[in-house]
């Protein structure tokens, strides 16, 4: 989209991106209201907050197992922009999500995985350098701190259900986070393979096609 059809088609009121982001995610829950939470300090980055993602929307999700959906709204270009019309990829070009079993030890939605959102897209800020699918993340302990859990990284893939997306702003793929633990994070990074970590969670997906994180799997 050129920049002079973006100015006629939307105005500053806009939330142009997020407005695309929505419109998938219907396509999936069609008219179901998702548990919605915005920055974590209260304040929006854009107003000077500290937590890059401005929105997560959590479902839930029916399948076996049943397990709760988390979506970011932030790394992509969510809000109007004639500047960013037309781009190839929209901002960051990506979207975080994560399938989670609930957990025993959250009171309501999880919280500490919010936290883990807004931390990732604080390294991407400071560093320069974005997710894909097909990488691995160490966390250096349980991904849920103080917990007795066997989870201690994330491969990343494209969210089953989710994808990719065109919006006004560029492309946009919804990169889930799946939890692994440590002798699967030992035989990802003997590899450093993307290939490798493709293969790896293909095998996941067997028993396990929409790759939720169970925190109690060992």
């Amino acid at each position: 989209m050129e920049k002079e059809d973006y100015i006629k088609r939307f105005n500053e009121e806009d939330a142009v991106g997020w407005i695309e982001i929505d419109k998938k995610i219907d396509s999936v829950y069609p008219g179901v209201e998702p548990r919605h939470y915005g920055p974590l300090c209260g304040i929006h980055y854009m107003a000077g907050g500290t937590d890059p993602i401005d929105g997560i929307s959590v479902y839930d999700h029916k399948s076996n197992p049943e397990h709760l959906h988390l979506i970011s709204y932030g790394m992509s270009e969510i809000y109007y922009n004639p500047e960013a019309a037309g781009q190839e990829f929209s901002k960051w070009g990506f979207e975080f999500t994560f399938r989670l079993v609930p957990y025993s030890g959250d009171q309501g939605d999880p919280g500490w995985m919010m936290q883990v959102f807004n931390n990732l897209a604080r390294y991407v800020i400071k560093s320069g350098r974005w997710f894909e699918e097909n990488q691995y993340i160490p966390a250096n302990g349980p991904i849920r701190l103080d917990t007795d859990t066997a989870i201690v990284g994330f491969a990343t893939t494209l969210d089953p259900e989710l994808g990719r997306i065109a919006t006004p702003h560029g492309e946009v793929s919804f990169i889930q986070l799946v939890g692994i633990t440590q002798n699967e994070l030992d035989y990802l990074n003997e590899f450093k393979s993307v290939e490798k970590v493709a293969a790896f969670l293909e095998d996941m997906k067997k028993d396990n096609p929409f790759l939720v994180t169970d925190l109690n799997r060992k």
